[in-house]
């Protein structure tokens, strides 16, 4: 059965059949919504953090907003 992933730059879902699975030399998977998310990560070595579209940035600051 095929599932749907989480990109695993900006954390947005990956629909069966699309996106870009990458397996580094050490046998971790990562999966990528877009090229931009791909370069991004391993290309340009940003920090989704960093960046303000990314998907998980904009989770965790208003996570962090909620706890205070």
């Amino acid at each position: 059965m095929i599932r749907a992933a989480k990109c695993s730059f900006c954390g947005g879902d990956v629909e069966p059949g699309t996106g870009i699975m990458f397996v580094k030399r050490d046998g971790t998977v990562l999966h990528f919504c877009s090229s931009k998310c791909r370069r991004s990560m391993l290309e340009l070595k940003r920090k989704p953090v960093k960046v303000k579209w990314a998907r998980k940035t904009r989770e965790q600051a208003e996570a962090k907003v909620r706890r205070r």
